[in-house]
């Protein structure tokens, strides 16, 4: 294998790896705002509909955020399926990504 594909894999891996964890620092931040929002309404002086609109549209967001999560997932394992077929899958850094994991079929998952 030359330098140029190595180097390229490394920063491919490296790249995958950064866009995977800022994917999950989106949900991290949506579950965060989640439970902030849900914590305001309780007081006691504010109605219990109060942003709910906002509470469902952040819910829309959030599975968003998974769904892109997921596709990234889906790069990554066709990305690793690339460098086993290019590399020669000499076990060095091959990511294995469970079949359900990338499944398209959600309810199939549910059922699991």
């Amino acid at each position: 294998m030359s330098d140029k594909i190595r180097q390229d894999a490394l920063n491919l891996r490296k790249l995958v790896r950064e866009a995977e964890a800022v994917s999950d620092e989106v949900l991290i931040a949506c579950a965060r705002l989640k439970q902030a929002m849900v914590r305001a309404r309780q007081n006691p002086d504010i109605n219990v509909d109060t942003g709910q609109r906002a509470l469902m549209r952040l819910t829309q967001a959030e599975a968003q955020a998974l769904s892109l999560s997921t596709s990234l997932l889906r790069v990554h394992d066709e990305l690793s399926k690339v460098a086993r077929e290019t590399m020669g899958g000499d076990g060095d850094g091959n990511t294995v990504i469970a079949q359900a994991a990338v499944a398209e079929d959600i309810p199939a998952l549910i059922e699991a």
